[in-house]
């Protein structure tokens, strides 16, 4: 009987790179596009045919020519955006592209990056949790007294975050068990310090968690014919935003429990002056920042890119109307982040995702959802459509942007 071959196949290990390297590209926030065309570029430095598919849960490649394929699949997770580790990704495929890296200590680099900390703390990313929540009321229109409360209701939501990091049940039921949490301290708040607008506050203690941007991202993969991801995105975050529609409803029964609260009067709150506008654009970009784990270097960066969106629309909005403004404010922060790439070497999504959080639009589809539980049917459909339509005006300012300002390629990153 003759000796069992164990000599390695030369291509093995860079199929498992690509694959490796595909699936960390997912696991930090990038598009399925984005995904492909890194796997197609690092297979072909290596000499390997391969075609490739990604998807928000799955990946799949096909190395060799048509007929004699060998076919892989990776089951992975929705990802989420880690700007830290997208940099370090980045760079790491700059050197593979530029043949400094080979598939052996490109799988050690990938282990690097996978075991290095988090940027910012637990402490820091919680009071950023609060810090994200207070500015978010403000931008809804909330008063001091609102703002002091989504920072309170931010906090807990962070606090939960760090319990579900440790808790696989509680990462099962995260989305209506913070809701309900949310709403129901809300209420409490309200009842305790006297009358506020329980809808902003909950929205605002609840920002971070709305699917806003993985609309966004869902109308951009559509645009660009990634149908399978587009609409499995597109279906996850109305999925996400039913889960917290429904926690809310459910938190909503505290009130049953506690005294009367004194109704809300929007025409009675008292406006807090322009300059807090000025504070929470300074304070969401840079409390986002922290919360997606960017680097301390590009905190400046940020907070322009924060600004150019914010105004962008704004001028838009006021002059053509909201679904113009985010159109403007999208091409405004797209065509500076491509910039921002191009010219000091960096991704683009570094400026671009925390910009254009200041514009997602989440919280028209939380307000729709919730004014078609309470059977206000004209006005739910009218909040969710002018959610769709947001998104897809964003997408599509963030496409024109590619074209007035070309995006850095991925084979001259590093």
């Amino acid at each position: 009987m003759g000796a069992a071959n164990t000599t390695e196949d030369p291509h093995d290990r860079a199929r498992g790179y690509v694959m490796e390297l595909g699936a960390a590209l997912h696991r930090y926030g990038a598009m399925a596009p984005r995904v492909e065309q890194a796997m197609e570029l690092v297979a072909a430095r290596f000499a390997l045919a391969g075609q490739f598919f990604a998807t928000p849960t799955s990946i799949f490649a096909a190395f060799g020519e048509p007929g004699r394929q060998s076919v892989g699949l990776m089951r992975v997770e929705p990802g989420n955006l880690d700007l830290d580790k997208r940099c370090a990704l980045d760079e790491l495929l700059g050197d593979t592209l530029h043949g400094r890296v080979t598939p052996e200590t490109g799988l050690a680099r990938l282990a690097e990056i996978e075991r290095a900390p988090r940027r910012w703390g637990p402490a820091m990313t919680t009071v950023c949790y609060g810090l994200s929540s207070a500015a978010a009321a403000r931008f809804l229109g909330g008063s001091w007294r609102e703002m002091g409360a989504a920072l309170i209701v931010g906090w807990m939501a962070g606090l939960l975050v760090l319990a579900a990091a440790r808790s696989r049940w509680l990462r099962g039921v995260f989305e209506p068990l913070a809701a309900t949490l949310a709403s129901a301290l809300a209420l409490v708040l309200a009842w305790r310090f006297g009358p506020m607008s329980t809808f902003t506050v909950t929205v605002g203690g609840l920002i971070v968690f709305l699917p806003g941007m993985m609309m966004t991202t869902a109308m951009s993969e559509l645009a660009l014919r990634h149908l399978a991801a587009g609409t499995a995105r597109f279906m996850g975050a109305v999925l996400t935003l039913l889960a917290l529609t429904l926690g809310v409803v459910i938190g909503r029964q505290v009130e049953r429990m506690l005294p009367a609260i004194q109704e809300f009067d929007a025409a009675l709150a008292q406006a807090p002056p322009e300059w807090s506008l000025v504070l929470a654009l300074v304070v969401a970009p840079l409390a986002i920042a922290v919360l997606l784990q960017a680097r301390p270097r590009d905190l400046g960066w940020i907070l322009a890119a924060g600004v150019i969106a914010f105004l962008g629309a704004r001028s838009g909005g006021q002059m053509f109307g909201a679904d113009v403004g985010a159109f403007t404010g999208a091409f405004a922060v797209g065509a500076a982040s491509n910039l921002f790439g191009r010219v000091l070497h960096r991704p683009s999504v570094v400026t671009m995702v925390p910009g254009l959080l200041v514009l997602v639009p989440g919280s028209l589809g939380f307000r729709g959802l919730l004014s078609l539980l309470e059977r206000d049917t004209v006005s739910g459909v009218d909040a969710a459509f002018s959610m769709v339509m947001i998104a897809i005006s964003l997408a599509a300012g963030l496409l024109l942007a590619n074209v007035a300002v070309t995006p850095r390629r991925l084979d001259a990153a590093g």
